[in-house]
């Protein structure tokens, strides 16, 4: 016999008997004529074919192997690093993949668009105010007149353009302090 058993190579290599036959009808064994399992080649084999993530679980983990074991299951350089690159991966399609249906079912909106939106309404909102004085002070004036008399017999005028004076001065005083809100989407 060249080379070992499979008994004696499942307990070299840290491997059930299961994943042992799984590996040789995969190819991932080294055998000799008589059907033996070349160790060592074996190892570089399994090594070369296996993905260094799918190593770390057969062998239960981060620490499941002797330390010459988990620096070739990655190479050169730690071990964790392609399993820490590789979960961030997932975890950044995931997030992507989340954002994309919370965009599909309008719970998302472009910011740009929404920024464009509240300034919009807030001119809107500003230009009714500015021209409001000029709308209903003629208005005001007839009413605050009427409701004058009445209470005291005596008829009375108010001017117009005083009173509208007086409304586009307190509608700018309250426009100035609105100005000072600050709107943020972030």
């Amino acid at each position: 016999m060249e080379g070992i058993s499979e008994r004696a190579y499942a307990t070299h290599s840290g491997l059930s008997r299961g994943a042992l036959q799984k590996a040789r009808k995969t190819g991932r064994l080294v055998l000799f004529a008589d059907g033996s399992i070349n160790a060592a080649a074996s190892d570089a084999r399994r090594i070369a074919m296996t993905d260094p993530d799918q190593q770390m679980r057969s062998k239960g983990g981060f620490g499941g192997g002797s330390s010459g074991e988990a620096s070739a299951v990655s190479g050169p350089g730690d071990s964790t690093s392609y399993l820490k690159a590789r979960t961030a991966l997932t975890v950044y399609q995931a997030q992507e993949r989340q954002l994309s249906i919370q965009k599909k079912k309008g719970v998302l909106v472009d910011r740009a668009r929404a920024e464009t939106l509240v300034f919009r309404l807030a001119r809107q909102e500003r230009d009714v105010w500015v021209t409001w004085p000029t709308r209903v002070a003629a208005l005001m004036a007839a009413q605050m007149s009427a409701e004058i008399e009445k209470a005291s017999g005596v008829p009375v005028t108010i001017e117009t353009a005083i009173l509208q004076r007086a409304l586009e001065s307190h509608v700018r005083e309250q426009l100035t302090a609105l100005a000072d809100l600050r709107v943020s989407l972030a």
